[in-house]
């Protein structure tokens, strides 16, 4: 073990997978922010330091068994649409006050959303990153568990970044958009050949998409909004009826 340690082709080997963890977990870091930006400040802190160690003890489980999956037609188009739910879904704004809902189901809700979100986009990461480790199980470890503490200070940023500028909103759900469509067309059973014109539109288009129907959504939620509170309103100023005598 010690020889190990040694090694110049180990650290070469841990360094080749900080770099490309860091590099493909952009857009985890996007998702983490987004899926805490609603949660209060102690919960937010919460929610990325679990969720992103969460994350990546998942994707060592997933670098280690996923690789030979990740070849099987159609499990990237599930993913795919999978993905682009969730990036519609943080789009839309949250519930109606948020009363009667316990702090501590959102912080799961958090962290829940952070976990499928990161297996899905993880199908492809784990390609480069098992890559890098060359079958040594000891180095993929090491080489994930340093890029914690940078994946959770990439999504303390973006949360900072979205709060003053909420338009990052929108474009982090328009990147995980953009993933959808790169999954999608990179799937085994997607039909069309590699480099094909589809290939370069899908991703934006899946972007696009993501942005206009989160838009919409939130907007038909927020038209039913007054209606319920009209009607709420109008049940408390009826008078009650009851038998008399």
């Amino acid at each position: 073990m010690s020889g190990l340690f040694v090694d110049p082709q180990f650290w070469i080997g841990l360094g080749e997978i900080i770099v490309v963890n860091i590099i493909l977990s952009g857009d985890n870091a996007v998702v983490i922010a987004l899926a805490a930006r609603s949660l209060p400040e102690q919960q937010r802190n919460l929610a990325i330091v679990w969720g992103s160690v969460a994350a990546i003890l998942m994707r060592v489980v997933l670098t280690l068994v996923a690789v030979e999956m990740l070849r099987l037609p159609y499990l990237k188009i599930i993913g795919s649409v999978l993905l682009f739910w969730i990036a519609v879904q943080l789009l839309l704004p949250e519930g109606d006050g948020g009363e009667g809902v316990d702090g501590h189901d959102n912080l799961i809700a958090a962290i829940r959303t952070i976990l499928i979100a990161d297996l899905v986009m993880s199908l492809d990461n784990v390609i480069a990153v098992a890559a890098a480790a060359k079958g040594n199980v000891l180095l993929l470890i090491l080489g994930l568990a340093i890029s914690i503490p940078l994946v959770i200070f990439g999504s303390t940023v973006i949360l900072r970044l979205m709060d003053r500028f909420p338009v990052i909103i929108v474009l982090g759900a328009a990147l995980l958009g953009f993933v959808s469509g790169e999954m999608l067309v990179t799937d085994p059973a997607w039909p069309g050949p590699e480099g094909h014109w589809l290939h370069d539109v899908i991703p934006f288009a899946g972007a696009v998409l993501v942005v206009l129907a989160g838009k919409w959504l939130a907007q038909r939620k927020a038209a039913t909004v007054p209606h319920r509170v009209v009607d709420l309103a109008t049940e408390d100023e009826q008078p009650k009826s009851g038998k008399t005598g």
